[in-house]
């Protein structure tokens, strides 16, 4: 029998080589098109743009979905004291965690988060999706990776509103799924059965104009903010995109901002949801209703900013957590659908 030496496809040893395998090297060249930063611009030229608008849809998904998890059970807290007249502080929380864990499980702290998994996916998707559009629309036309400050800001605020408009009554749902027991609302679908028969469809937009009004300047701050960030570390490092801890970091102080720039309107909004299941609820009824009670029985800094700190806690890690996901996901997504349709 006559043996014959090794290929060039193998080792001295006789063993293999799968990396000289014709579909080994094809999708090894992929791999290193989809992770190289230089294609990122001329493939966001060439994807069509309503294969730009799906993976930004997927990949606000999966962004929302992620931060919203990570942060429920601090949620769940902030929601329970804006929507009572009770004073918050840092010990008050832990010990609401702490009797919710003892009287209910470790696992009711993420209570209500199907709901908001419902609302925040499409309401992300829709966010961040709708943020491209607006840059795209009220771009100049001169090709420039950012927009002016003022557009910067305008496109946030609009992407905001307009994700606001689509999801609202899912997030009254998730309002009133977690300030009361599970007897009460037993499912996300029992909640608009039970609103729809006793207090009316028009109920699922209460609250609605607060919500508007807040999510303009949060919007807006949040993405100018993070927006401004990527495009002075562009400036200063030479870089075409930062890491993705830069992007974490540059989110959490687009959230920081975010958040303090509309508390306010976030206590209405959440006092008005909650209404009809609330002792107060007759005094929620108008913007400035609520803004009023609140300011004269609770005080600015005790009623109208309650929970604040903890939103300085829970807002930074979650929109950092959502930006750099977004961010990530999307280019990752649109790599791998441009290179392997274009090999």
């Amino acid at each position: 029998m006559i043996v014959e030496p090794p290929s060039i496809s193998e080792d001295p040893a006789g063993h293999v080589n799968l990396l000289d395998n014709p579909d080994m090297i094809k999708k090894r060249e992929i791999v290193e098109k989809v992770l190289d930063p230089k294609h990122d611009e001329h493939i966001k030229k060439k994807l069509t743009t309503r294969k730009q608008i799906i993976t930004s849809l997927t990949a606000g998904a999966m962004a929302g979905a992620l931060a919203k998890t990570v942060i429920a059970p601090l949620d769940r807290t902030k929601i329970n004291f804006q929507i009572s007249n009770k004073k918050f502080s840092g010990r008050k929380a832990f010990e609401f965690l702490r009797d919710t864990c003892k009287r209910e499980g470790f696992w009711r702290l993420w209570r209500g988060n199907t709901a908001t998994m419902v609302r925040v996916m499409p309401y992300a998707a829709i966010q961040f999706s709708s943020h491209e559009q607006w840059k795209r629309l009220l771009s100049r036309g001169d090709g420039a990776k950012y927009l002016s400050p003022m557009r910067r800001y305008l496109a946030g605020s609009l992407a905001g509103a307009t994700a606001v408009t689509f999801t609202y009554p899912l997030d009254l749902a998730r309002a009133r799924m977690a300030v009361t027991n599970a007897e009460k609302y037993k499912t996300l679908l029992s909640v608009f059965n039970k609103i729809h028969r006793e207090e009316g469809v028009k109920t699922l937009y209460r609250g609605f104009s607060p919500t508007v009004i807040g999510v303009l300047p949060y919007a807006g701050t949040s993405f100018f903010t993070y927006e401004t960030l990527k495009k002075l570390h562009g400036e200063y490092s030479g870089k075409t995109e930062p890491h993705t801890l830069e992007r974490l970091l540059f989110g959490a102080c687009a959230g920081l901002s975010g958040q303090s720039a509309s508390y306010p309107l976030d206590i209405v909004r959440r006092r008005m949801q909650t209404a009809g299941v609330s002792e107060l609820g007759s005094h929620y009824s108008s913007i400035w209703g609520t803004l009023k009670y609140v300011a004269q029985s609770e005080g600015v800094i005790g009623g109208l900013y309650k929970g604040l700190s903890m939103n300085w806690i829970k807002g930074p890690i979650a929109v950092g957590i959502s930006f750099s996901t977004f961010d990530t996901m999307q280019l990752i997504i649109r790599r791998l659908i441009f290179f392997y349709e274009d090999s």
